[in-house]
């Protein structure tokens, strides 16, 4: 599903115009929108006004105008060439340089970083895993209440609301900075929330580390081992991984299972908080 309807781009000269041919072409392929608006018959605030709201995302190469489509709490991509690397774009998150390389997806992701809209991150046979949301964690809480849950993991925050604010920060902070973390799985054809399983950067260590948990009601019908596997394809062909980590407790024999299906090794044994775990290492150009 596509959330961004109209690309409005407010560029400087007709040559950057012509930058954009091949993906205007694109984008009216996949039926989103795209206008070149002449800022210099309207002034931004008029342009917003004219063109602005839900489904929109601008794309410029004028700083003021940038400034100003920001401070309406407009959707803004700054397009950067020859002309601008000079200016001072500070406070503007998002960049292009090469608009021939970008595609809906991309531009997709940027409006929905915007207005908070989780990203679709893929899908299995059998499940969806997108970014996780404050709304999930009700979800999560219930399959964290089996006490098998946390025998090797931590538990979620005593206080939901705590929990809530630790997603959105979370969302903020790991997935605004690195664009990967933990995300939220769920079963495609009921849509209830099944568990949570993704990628995470550890302190000490030069490779991701792959994290997952599959509720007691769907365990044992190789959910973990089915998700898990796409999201390893997913940090190599999007994210560019070559080796992934995991850490798992030795006498978690089921985690260990499932990681041995996706091709991982042991490396070593480590302590880590006082627990001991074993070190498992995954090539993911061998998967």
């Amino acid at each position: 599903m596509y959330y961004l309807k109209r690309v409005m781009a407010v560029l400087g000269q007709k040559e950057q115009k012509d930058s954009y041919t091949l993906l205007k072409k694109r984008l009216e392929s996949k039926g989103v929108a795209f206008i070149f608006a002449e800022e210099k018959n309207m002034s931004t605030k008029e342009l917003v006004r004219a063109n602005g709201g839900e489904g929109v995302l601008w794309v410029t190469d004028c700083v003021r105008c940038a400034m100003q489509l920001t401070q309406a709490k407009e959707a803004v991509i700054i397009y950067l060439h020859d002309g601008n690397r000079e200016e001072d774009f500070t406070g503007l998150q998002y960049a292009l340089e090469n608009p021939e390389d970008m595609d809906e997806e991309y531009l997709e992701q940027v409006y929905r970083r915007y207005y908070k809209i989780p990203w679709d991150i893929l899908e299995t046979r059998r499940c969806l895993v997108r970014e996780t949301v404050p709304e999930d964690v009700d979800a999560f809480y219930k399959i964290y209440d089996d006490s098998r849950m946390t025998r090797y993991m931590e538990d979620l925050y005593p206080d939901i609301e705590e929990e809530k604010q630790y997603v959105r920060d979370y969302i903020e902070k790991q997935y605004g900075f690195y664009g990967f973390g933990v995300w939220t799985v769920l079963k495609k054809d009921t849509k209830e929330i099944i568990g949570r399983a993704g990628l995470f950067p550890r302190e000490g260590y030069e490779e991701p580390e792959l994290g997952f948990l599959i509720g007691v009601p769907w365990q044992g019908q190789g959910l973990a081992t089915e998700v898990c596997g796409a999201i390893l394809k997913y940090g190599r062909k999007n994210l560019g991984f070559e080796r992934v980590q995991a850490l798992v407790a030795p006498e978690n024999k089921a985690s260990g299972a499932v990681c041995e299906k996706l091709g991982f090794y042991k490396e070593e044994y480590i302590m880590l908080n006082h627990v001991k775990y074993l070190r498992l290492l995954c090539n993911l150009s061998a998967n």
